[in-house]
């Protein structure tokens, strides 16, 4: 089992950057892959960007791409997204989520492990 726990949300002006990140625990994170999705307030959980366990492959939500970057630090058990160029509809509770076993890598449903969540706000 992995426990995550997610960090570097905040207010910030649109235009503005931020960077999250997600610390894991335990010692085989490197064997995982990893994911940010985001809730805003009434809307579902959706996809924004995941990475594979050696970092060699990532993917991005069409809504992100060009603007945000998925990162890990195996090393550090920790992942990163950094977000640029943020829009007042980029708000919502971003979340950390982790696997271990073959899955999607865009759905939900792909992912076991998630963290509680770090809340983005965006002012216009």
């Amino acid at each position: 089992q992995v426990q995550l726990v997610e960090s570097g949300g905040g207010l910030v002006q649109a235009g503005g950057s931020l960077r999250l990140a997600c610390a894991a625990s335990g010692r085989t994170f490197s064997s995982y892959a990893m994911a940010w999705f985001r809730q805003a307030p009434g809307k579902e959980r959706e996809f924004v960007a995941s990475i594979t366990s050696s970092g060699g492959s990532t993917f991005y939500a069409d809504s992100v791409k060009g603007r945000f970057t998925i990162s890990r630090d195996n090393a550090k058990n920790t992942g990163y997204l950094q977000m640029n160029s943020l829009k007042p509809e980029d708000t919502a509770v971003y979340y950390c989520a982790a696997r271990n076993r073959l899955g999607s890598l865009t759905r939900r449903d792909g992912f076991d492990y998630w963290g509680q969540g770090t809340q983005v706000t965006v002012s216009s």
